[in-house]
């Protein structure tokens, strides 16, 4: 078992950041190939322990030592990292597309940098993620931003204040804003929540935009002490943070509801609940491990006969789905552990159903009644009828 690594918090960032470049050019003057060491960001450096909820990284790291295959490497990565550390510097954010068009601007212009020869924003992105491993901070801490936004928010009783670089504060009373979405920015530190009036009941997640939004046109979120959260798939970092926050700062039950699919319960629900291994350093600050699975569940399709969809092998995307169901019961943690062995069993009855069954499914238990969708879930989170 790796050992769990603690990422430091307030970290100096120029000091550490001088502090190897100075070690690279000891190194030089010595005669000798400097190296940098990263940390490993994959499932094989991946631990998750119940207690914690998410996924953190283990002991292993990445050496890339200078040569003439990472020469090209080592040398953009500290090219980037001066520009970064020039915006921390002088105050100045920039977006990752933005931070590329730099790069590859002063590549193009400047003779000395040519042999950088920036093509593809895939080539600084790649550079980008590997400065946040060697330096185990976060992106935003480089004022590097994304463009991605937490979820479209909706509640009557919800009040947000952000607090803005200036430090002035901005306070959001989401039950004016009728069925227009909050969206916050990916920076989930900046956000205080409180209820308007009584403590809120409960948050509920849901896969689909455009399902949260026709919940909460047709009155949801009236008839609910509650926030709805529209997802939009595969959560974000400003999904995830701004779940996390919610989790936090409110104290409330967060319940998921989505298809009943292996895609969903591995690359969307998990990554809500614990991160992902791709961004060890992050998931303590970017995942919601409070979140329960709500629905689909493979009892639903017989409580409410529900329509499904048969999953073949002989369909190439189908195929891929199921291979990485059965890889992430032998390899991932999180499916291993005994506090996930509900959701583990729901993958193993998809491989062997082969069937999937949309989150859109309860819109037909009964076409007459708008409001059945709103009244299966609640009647779910009354029963705990959840994993």
């Amino acid at each position: 078992m790796p050992k769990i690594r603690v990422r430091k918090l307030d970290k100096d960032i120029p000091k550490a950041a001088k502090a190897l470049c100075d070690e690279m050019l000891q190194s030089l003057e010595k005669g000798q190939r400097p190296s940098l060491q990263a940390i490993k960001c994959s499932l094989d450096n991946s631990i998750y322990k119940a207690s914690k909820g998410y996924f953190t990284p283990g002991d292993k790291k990445v050496t890339t030592e200078l040569n003439v295959s990472s020469v090209q490497k080592l040398s953009r990565t500290i090219f980037l990292l001066d520009i970064m550390l020039n915006n921390l510097k002088m105050g100045i954010v920039n977006t990752k597309r933005e931070l590329y068009y730099i790069a590859k601007g002063a590549s193009k212009n400047e003779p000395n940098l040519k042999p950088l020869n920036i093509q593809e924003q895939s080539e600084t992105d790649s550079v980008i993620s590997y400065i946040t491993d060697l330096l185990e901070v976060y992106r935003e801490e480089l004022n590097c931003h994304a463009g991605d936004k937490g979820g479209q928010t909706f509640s009557k009783n919800l009040i947000v204040t952000e607090t803005l670089v200036d430090g002035s504060k901005a306070v959001m009373d989401l039950s004016t804003m009728g069925t227009v979405a909050f969206q916050p920015p990916n920076k989930p530190h900046v956000f205080k929540l409180k209820a308007k009036k009584k403590k809120l009941d409960f948050c509920l997640v849901i896969e689909s935009e455009g399902t949260a939004n026709t919940l909460v046109t047709n009155g949801f979120t009236k008839r609910n002490n509650c926030i709805v959260v529209g997802a939009g798939g595969v959560p974000t970092n400003g999904v995830r943070g701004w779940c996390k926050t919610i989790q936090d700062q409110l104290k409330i039950p967060i319940y998921f509801y989505g298809d009943l699919d292996a895609y969903t319960i591995q690359n969307i629900y998990r990554t809500l609940k614990a991160g992902s291994a791709a961004s060890l350093i992050r998931n303590a600050d970017f995942s919601a491990p409070d979140v329960k699975f709500l629905g689909v569940l493979p009892h639903d399709i017989k409580k409410y006969n529900l329509d499904c969809y048969p999953v073949s092998e002989k369909n190439s995307s189908d195929a891929r789905a199921l291979k990485k169901a059965k890889d992430a019961l032998e390899r991932d943690p999180f499916f291993s552990d005994k506090k996930n062995k509900k959701l583990a069993d729901v993958l193993r009855w998809l491989i062997k159903q082969k069937i999937r069954c949309e989150q859109q499914a309860i819109f037909a238990v009964d076409p007459k009644d708008p409001l059945m969708s709103e009244k299966i879930i609640l009647d779910k989170i009354k029963r705990k009828d959840f994993i």
